[in-house]
């Protein structure tokens, strides 16, 4: 998608700290952070939120969910614990009309990150 800043960030027009990324799955710091540790994990292919995945993206689901596995892993989290967050629609909350996760820990949920 032409005008898409997940799909600019992914083609490394728009600049973002990447975390990790693979063939399918791309991930990068949140630069607005709920917690100390938030991460947007966004898959390369361009869909614009939960609904719009068919049963033909069901391996990338697959490789999404692997991908927030080993980023936890590598972030040293997945021990104590993380929350993965999807907004679908705008009344959820997606200001970005691209399926993406939100990867958050280094804080007990429910804390004010001061």
């Amino acid at each position: 998608m032409e005008d898409c800043l997940f799909c600019k960030i992914i083609k490394g027009e728009v600049p973002s700290n990447k975390v990790y990324e693979d063939d399918y799955v791309y991930a990068f710091k949140d630069i607005e952070p709920a917690a100390p540790v938030h991460v947007l994990v966004v898959p390369k292919k361009h869909i614009s939120c939960l609904n719009e995945m068919t049963e033909n993206d069901e391996l990338l689901a697959g490789k999404i969910l692997m991908a927030i596995k080993k980023i936890a892993k590598e972030l040293g989290v997945d021990e104590k614990g993380y929350r993965v967050i999807n907004n679908c629609g705008k009344d959820a909350g997606q200001t970005v009309m691209h399926l993406h996760f939100h990867l958050l820990a280094g804080i007990q949920m429910g804390e004010k990150l001061v």
